[in-house]
């Protein structure tokens, strides 16, 4: 079932009964998506937060000149959003879409609000996930900017090896922040190195 996979995450942060597990996992809804679904577009409130059991979602922003930056990749065990539209409940300024077939667990605002009035442990799981999401989106603006191009590719492939190969190169190139040419010269050098 889609929910032994949260189920076991949520395990891996707190301890619950199984009275509060159930609680907790019967707010998410089980949704499926198809391949190019969008489940979050700009100027719309995004009413959920999105945990991944099957698939791959790229978030990403357009710029005024029609460049697109693609800030996350979402795989199986993650969550995706735009969480400054979900957190403020404000127009969404980012573009979710599923890079695949998928299959996701939705939590509402209003019942995540509702969660973490009933239990201190469920407001203790949001809390240790917004820290540790934060202390990540840190270190990965610091290795960008404190890091060459070729740097920032080698540690997604180190830290990040299962979605190379599930991502679309020019996706892979806009969250680097470098063109899909200099991707594949980088990756051809690469590829000369080992042959």
């Amino acid at each position: 079932m889609s929910k032994d996979q949260l189920r076991t995450y949520i395990q891996s942060f707190v301890v619950l009964s199984n009275e509060e597990m159930e609680q907790f996992l019967s707010s998410f809804e089980e949704v499926k998506v198809k391949k190019r679904q969008f489940i979050v577009q700009p100027n719309f409130i995004n009413q959920y937060r999105t945990f991944v059991v099957k698939g791959a979602f790229r978030t990403y922003a357009v710029a005024d000149n029609g460049q697109e930056h693609t800030l996350q990749f979402a795989i199986e065990n993650w969550w995706v959003s735009d969480f400054n539209s979900y957190i403020y409940q404000h127009p969404a300024t980012l573009f979710v879409v599923a890079l695949e077939d998928s299959t996701i667990l939705q939590l509402a605002f209003n019942k995540e609000q509702a969660l973490k009035k009933a239990n201190h442990k469920f407001e203790t799981f949001f809390r240790i996930m917004a820290e540790k999401g934060l202390a990540f989106e840190h270190r990965r603006i610091l290795f960008d900017l404190t890091h060459s191009a070729e740097a920032r590719y080698e540690n997604f492939l180190l830290n990040f090896p299962n979605f190379v190969q599930r991502v679309p190169q020019y996706a892979l190139a806009s969250y680097l922040g470098m063109t899909t040419e200099f991707l594949s010269r980088i990756r051809n050098k690469r590829t000369r190195k080992k042959s």
